[in-house]
């Protein structure tokens, strides 16, 4: 479905409510809001992602590095909301620029996120007059019936087919194969990485924040073989988020984007609907 030029402002001030009511949410429990830079000597860590070159650096495909730099460096509950880039994405769920809301808060683990997220997400529902979702919990090897795919190829084709479809309710999803640890902690075969859906939506990705320094620069490693093997350049070593990994406090982040969570509070099937695009004006 195509925006509606009359419908958009009615959207985007639902949108405005909903980014009002997110900041009031962590401003009271103690989150300082910062604004990181854009432009970044090195954009992400997984292999898929794919950044915007811009005079030779990147568009951050999302605060995340720079934002574990302030942890490590004392501010220890932080939080942005900020524009985020990613070539080569774009659809009904997707655009090349979005928006991410990213929070780190110490002493934590990725399931103490949960009843933080609970909060957010009920209080921008409550800006936009619906009732708050209601969330269940549940492991990636319960939704496997308890034998999860050995490799990746299996594991995501099996996960459009059989998992993802039935995540049309508010869900935490927890326990990925340490495989998919990206940038979160292990305990033995899990990484201790949790995922938010709403509205049929991937809503959210957060973890139990990885606090070793030669373990990341593995990942790293790992990541650039993965890029290299589909015929892609690595993304560079980012040595400044090396250093602050291995000063990380005990701590747990998540990324939230925005838009799908205006989308899937204001019962929109298309981005389109919740954004003004480049080309576009009301």
């Amino acid at each position: 479905m195509s925006t509606s030029k009359s419908a958009l402002p009615h959207r985007l001030r639902q949108r405005a409510a909903i980014l009002r009511a997110l900041r009031r949410f962590l401003d009271d429990e103690g989150l300082v809001e910062v604004q990181p830079p854009l432009l970044v000597p090195s954009p992400a860590l997984e292999a898929n992602l794919d950044a915007v070159p811009a005079g030779g650096r990147w568009l951050h495909t999302s605060p995340e590095f720079h934002l574990k730099r302030l942890v490590a460096g004392g501010l220890h509950r932080v939080y942005s909301v900020v524009p985020c880039f990613r070539a080569e994405e774009h659809g009904r769920h997707h655009r090349r620029e979005f928006t991410l809301l990213e929070l780190y808060v110490t002493n934590a683990r990725y399931d103490d996120l949960i009843p933080l997220v609970t909060g957010l997400v009920a209080a921008a529902a409550h800006a936009v007059g619906v009732p708050a979702p209601v969330f269940r919990q549940v492991t990636v090897a319960e939704l496997f019936g308890g034998t999860v795919p050995q490799d990746d190829d299996s594991f995501y084709r099996a996960w459009v087919e059989r998992v993802d479809p039935a995540l049309g309710n508010p869900t935490f999803v927890l326990d990925y194969p340490a495989r998919q640890a990206a940038l979160a902690q292990l305990r033995g075969p899990v990484a201790e990485r949790l995922e938010v859906y709403l509205g049929g939506l991937e809503l959210g990705n957060g973890f139990s924040e990885l606090r070793d320094g030669a373990e990341l620069r593995e990942r790293f490693a790992e990541s650039g073989r993965q890029r290299r093997s589909c015929g892609k350049e690595p993304h560079p070593v980012d040595e400044g988020l090396i250093d602050a990994t291995a000063r990380l406090p005990r701590c747990a982040g998540i990324a939230i984007g925005v838009d799908r969570l205006v989308m899937a509070l204001t019962g929109v099937d298309d981005i389109a609907e919740v954004v003004v695009e480049a080309d576009e004006t009301p």
